[in-house]
């Protein structure tokens, strides 16, 4: 039988309620939602009855799927969601790493902190005159993620809500929880703008009079595209193919490095250096790159546990770099009430820390800020950060030829 809306509630009820209780406490674990288009994907893969669920879990598309099979009326919903639960008994936040022999890839789906709607299902399924009966969770954005071979953390431990991010700034916490858990806040933000700036209540930003940029719309700007494309938004080059440099007039040659991090077939680059926000936008813009455009959860998530790692090494402490922080290839543009992608996108993704934007008049370049778990802040583009370069596949599909 299908689920009905009271199950629909006790599952996403259930959910919030676990999430809420590991141990050690997440500081950004967000509250969960139910989604019909989820639902209606888990009835899906229920009803295909997988011979073996194990093999059937995992991530695509930016999901994450649990999927569980007992003989029929031997478990209820919320008897397989408490066994996906149990599993945590064998995980180790500290290691990172599950008991030898034991499964712990439903508990660390169910806890991912920033999986923030799913949709559940179950289906009978008969073959060779066995039945049994399968339980699907479909959530999103899906979790379960690794980096250079090591499983990437399921939440920052901390006080709760104390990492959440800008866009789920409310804490929600019941009675039978133990933490909170960020949500969307149920308050509008209220603000007020500059000189040439007029609020838009709606968005809780600034609109410019034409002609400026920045906050209070403070820059003007041109150049000249030599092999590229010119941004006036950006206030600079788009480069062609194989050119580089401030103005796309330099032939770049190849290989450069080995790739720090590579997700989804873009290479990213971490700088040995600091500099301020357009001294590292030229600094990859002259290796052929960008700075780095995080357009989905999965790449923030991935990112931000790299970062972390590096932030327990002495790779972050030389004294020339002002903060913990890295540059990423967005800044605000007045011009569009919006900020904007160094290559003019605007962004479909954010993760701005709890309470930003909020660098009125100066903040116009945005970081990972590490106090924040490597959540967004927008910070003094004159601020000399670490920054991260990015490199579409043709890129590195060049520097393979060039070996």
């Amino acid at each position: 039988p299908g689920l009905g809306v009271k199950e629909h509630f006790q599952i996403v009820s259930q959910h919030n309620r676990l999430r809420s209780r590991v141990y050690p406490g997440s500081a950004n674990m967000q509250k969960m939602d139910w989604s019909e288009k989820l639902a209606v994907l888990a009835q899906q893969r229920a009803s295909s009855c997988p011979l073996n669920p194990a093999l059937e879990e995992g991530h695509s598309d930016h999901m994450g799927w649990n999927i569980h099979d007992f003989t029929p009326g031997a478990a209820s919903f919320a008897e397989v969601i408490n066994l996906w639960f149990s599993e945590g008994q064998d995980y180790n936040y500290n290691s990172g790493q599950c008991r030898q022999n034991s499964t712990c890839q439903h508990y660390t789906q169910l806890v991912w902190a920033t999986s923030s709607r799913l949709g559940c299902a179950r289906h009978l399924c008969e073959k060779g005159g066995a039945s049994r009966e399968v339980f699907v969770c479909a959530y999103s954005p899906g979790g379960n993620w690794e980096v250079n071979g090591r499983l990437v953390l399921p939440y920052k431990k901390g006080p709760y809500c104390s990492l959440c991010t800008s866009g789920m700034s409310g804490c929600f916490k019941l009675w039978d929880h133990v933490g909170g858990l960020c949500e969307i806040p149920r308050n509008p933000c209220r603000m007020s703008c500059g000189l040439h700036g007029q609020l838009n209540v709606s968005s809780c930003h600034c609109e410019c009079a034409p002609g400026f940029t920045g906050r209070f719309c403070q820059v003007r700007c041109s150049v000249q595209c030599v092999h590229g494309r010119y941004r006036e938004e950006e206030c600079s080059c788009v480069c062609d193919m194989g050119y580089g440099g401030a103005e796309c007039a330099e032939k770049l040659e190849f290989p450069f490095h080995s790739c720090d991090v590579r997700i989804d077939g873009e290479c990213f680059m971490v700088s040995p250096g600091a500099e301020n926000y357009y001294g590292a936008k030229m600094k990859c813009q002259e290796k052929g790159g960008v700075l780095a455009q995080i357009k989905n959860q999965k790449v923030q998530d991935i990112l931000a546990f790299y970062l972390g790692q590096l932030e327990t090494t002495n790779e972050v402490t030389d004294p020339d770099f002002e903060t913990k922080n890295f540059w990423i290839g967005l800044t605000y543009k007045m011009s569009k009430d919006s900020f904007r992608w160094d290559t003019g996108e605007s962004p479909a993704f954010t993760s701005f820390a709890f309470g930003q934007p909020d660098n009125q008049r100066f903040g116009n370049c945005v970081e990972l800020q590490a106090a924040s778990a490597f959540n967004w802040n927008d910070q003094r583009c004159k601020t000399r950060n670490r920054y991260i370069c990015q490199f579409a596949p043709e890129h590195i599909a060049l520097w393979e030829i060039a070996r």
